[in-house]
């Protein structure tokens, strides 16, 4: 589309995520008028570490934001993954660290330092807190937004951002619920000097014991390390209720360092949640609204890939703005580019398991999501 054209475009943002704010950001770049819609009062980004691929950090230097990520994250080199008592598996670089001009490592983030650091990146008056999504109603080249309270917002392209619980993918693309995993996550940061000296670089370590992975992510940046177990467990229900105890049973098995620092946490600053993603959606896009991160694809986070493939969604989907005749040409642009890796991300990221695990936890029977090996 002609610069003319795409300053011309009104757009709205359902959600203000890392999804949101990203496609805030690269859509703003063009000149559009972009305003962000979010149902939180305030945003607040629970949970503990991610780690920022190359890729996403390239668009971020393409967006002229790197340095803003940069100064609250820490670069890593390889990840590792080891037994549960600390044999090797693999080591390996974080792959496309030279694939750029400029040498650009993976980086080390807590969630709430990036969505901070996303927004932070947004013009004043972009993002609107308190509206909640009632409806979307697609009107074939414009759409019309119903938040709660009876406003109403049009625009010539509505972005669904909104999440695993999509109000935009529900109402137009798909109705099927998400899917359980099987799995918990527990998820906390804690003091460098609390992990017993297991953190001694800035680089991701997992692991991996009988059903259980646990992963020590650096923030050394902040003098943090984000802690992560993730176990399978029958219980699906979205925020559960667990023990101390319950806790360290996943962990029979696992090094007594990794035990201590369960057995050390204050459960009251755990992120406790049972883990689910989405089944692939057919359709992303009509001509005048569009999914992008977990609203279109949510994915379990064994590859850690879910905040990396919201930011190359927001990307691919302002280049194809420019490159595509209109608004609809450019949705389905963006979905050819864009869904067949991420399918493939979350058919890879359901394969955690084997299936002697699974039948552990599910005699008998496995969870709705082939978690499988």
């Amino acid at each position: 589309m002609q610069s003319t054209e795409l300053k011309n475009l009104t757009i709205a943002i359902v959600g203000a995520g890392y999804a949101g704010a990203a496609s805030a950001k690269a859509l703003s770049l063009l000149g559009a008028d972009v305003h962000v819609y979010e149902q939180a009062s305030r945003i607040r980004e629970v949970g503990a570490g991610i780690g920022l691929r190359p890729s996403t950090m390239d668009r971020f230097r393409q967006w002229g934001i790197f340095d803003a990520i940069a100064k609250v994250s820490s670069p890593s080199d390889y990840f590792e993954i080891l037994t549960g008592t600390g044999d090797p598996i693999m080591k390996e670089s974080w792959p496309g660290i030279g694939d750029y001009a400029e040498e650009t490592k993976t980086h080390l983030i807590h969630r709430g330092d990036f969505i901070d650091a996303l927004l932070g990146v947004l013009p004043d008056g972009m993002v609107h807190l308190g509206h909640t999504l009632e409806s979307v109603e697609d009107r074939g080249e414009r759409s019309v937004l119903t938040f709660g309270g009876g406003k109403t917002v049009e625009a010539d392209l509505v972005v669904g951002a909104d999440g695993i619980k999509s109000v935009v993918r529900r109402q137009l693309f798909s109705d099927k619920d998400p899917v359980f995993s099987g799995e918990h996550a527990y998820r906390t940061v804690i003091p460098v000097d609390d992990a017993h000296g297991m953190v001694v670089d800035d680089n991701l370590r997992m692991y991996i014991g009988k059903g259980t992975k646990v992963y020590l992510l650096p923030l050394r940046h902040r003098g943090q390390v984000s802690f992560d177990i993730t176990a399978l467990c029958a219980d699906g229900t979205w925020a559960p209720a667990v023990t101390k105890d319950d806790v360290l049973a996943t962990l029979d098995g696992f090094d007594e360092r990794i035990v201590k620092i369960a057995r050390d946490l204050d459960l009251d600053t755990v992120s406790v949640r049972a883990v689910y993603d989405i089944d692939p959606v057919e359709r992303w896009h009509s001509n005048s609204v569009v999914l992008v991160g977990d609203a279109a694809h949510s994915m379990l986070h064994h590859q850690g890939q879910g905040a990396n493939s919201a930011i190359l969604d927001a990307g691919a989907l302002a280049d194809a703005l420019q490159e595509a005749d209109s608004v609809g040409e450019a949705l389905a642009l963006y979905q050819a580019t864009r869904k067949p890796v991420t399918d493939e991300l979350q058919r890879i990221s359901r394969q955690g398991w084997t299936e002697d695990e699974v039948d552990d936890v599910f005699p008998g029977q496995k969870p709705a999501a082939p978690v499988e090996a």
